[in-house]
């Protein structure tokens, strides 16, 4: 049976919809601290920014699961408003050098990975 790819030349190749996957929804920890570099924010309105800023959709229970994470390692921790039943995120300073860190991991892959691609 010939590949998808092959009947539908001007579907998106399936390497390019894994690398999506990947630096999407498999790098969430980067767009939540993202947008916790701008202000504190609670975990369901984080998922609706991401959808809103970054155009996909994380699932809610992988959104919460991050953050999670991001707050057992330091990146993030809780803030709770007196005003306000919810728990709202701030990125630590640890949380930001990991951004730092990010990004020049990211642009230096970039460089070497398409220094021949115009």
């Amino acid at each position: 049976m010939p590949d998808d790819e092959e009947n539908n030349p001007t579907q998106q190749p399936k390497a390019m919809t894994r690398l999506v996957n990947k630096l999407t929804k498999e790098m969430l920890w980067m767009y939540i601290l993202r947008l916790l570099q701008e202000r504190p924010h609670y975990g369901y309105e984080i998922k609706e920014l991401i959808t809103k800023r970054f155009g996909f959709s994380p699932a809610t229970v992988s959104g919460y699961a991050i953050i999670y994470r991001l707050t057992k390692d330091g990146l993030i921790e809780e803030q709770q408003n007196d005003d306000s039943p919810r728990k709202y995120y701030v990125i630590t300073e640890k949380g930001s050098r990991a951004m730092s860190e990010a990004k020049a991991f990211l642009g230096k892959t970039i460089e070497m990975v398409f220094d021949k691609t115009s």
